[in-house]
């Protein structure tokens, strides 16, 4: 997984990892993501036990990385062709083609969730969430580079991670109650967003107060 990682080797492991992760999903979806699940994985997959101590030296936690990059990819040629003009259309029909990625391995899914709040599994799953989200930013042509890149990228990690809790358990044709959840979370984020421009607008002409109170402190310096 690592960046570094020799380019003449690379196009094997990619080919290793994905023939694995093709195999582990049907597992993990009833038997979780686990040493036994990838053993049988590797079996089907026709992966040897140096090819997987190579290639997924963190076992199972490199194959879900896998999984949500590989799915971050997809969606960002979708995400690209949208249609929607609004910022809030283009960020929530994102999140609902990310989500959409997920059709018909919830069950993996959800385990996948589980298995990333394990100790052992570290910061992994907020990487991943951050990911997503850098993904879905750029995709809908985000150019920021200032405090704005962060900010925007820590609030839809954690508009995307509630929504795929809701996600993962609605199993309905239209997703009507996953579109309803993101939409009111849009929403908050825009109106939290529409108060902070409110703020900076009324604060624009206030004299400044810390340097006020430090000249108070520290006194105003001689007079002429």
């Amino acid at each position: 997984m690592s960046p570094s990682e020799p380019r003449t080797n690379r196009a094997r492991a990619d080919d290793v990892r994905a023939r694995l992760l093709d195999a582990i999903l049907p597992e993990a979806a009833f038997d979780g993501w686990n040493a036994a699940t990838l053993a049988r994985a590797a079996e089907t997959a026709g992966a040897s036990a140096g090819e997987i101590d190579l290639y997924c030296p963190d076992g199972v936690l490199d194959l879900i990385e896998v999984w949500s990059r590989t799915a971050d990819e997809e969606a960002a040629a979708l995400i690209r062709n949208s249609d929607a003009t609004r910022i809030r259309d283009r960020i929530t029909q994102a999140v609902m083609i990310r989500l959409d990625a997920l059709d018909g391995h919830e069950e993996a899914a959800e385990r996948a969730r589980a298995r990333l709040l394990l100790p052992d599994a570290g910061t992994r799953g907020p990487q991943l969430f951050w990911a997503t989200s850098d993904m879905i930013w750029r995709a809908i042509g985000d150019t920021s580079t200032d405090a704005n890149f962060y900010s925007k990228r820590a609030i839809l990690s954690g508009v995307y991670a509630a929504t795929l809790s809701i996600r993962l358990s609605d199993h309905s044709d239209d997703k009507a109650k996953t579109r309803a959840f993101l939409d009111r979370r849009i929403e908050n984020v825009m109106q939290f967003e529409k108060v902070k421009a409110q703020a900076r607008k009324l604060s624009a002409g206030l004299p400044d107060l810390p340097g006020l109170a430090a000249r108070l402190r520290y006194g105003f310096g001689r007079r002429v």
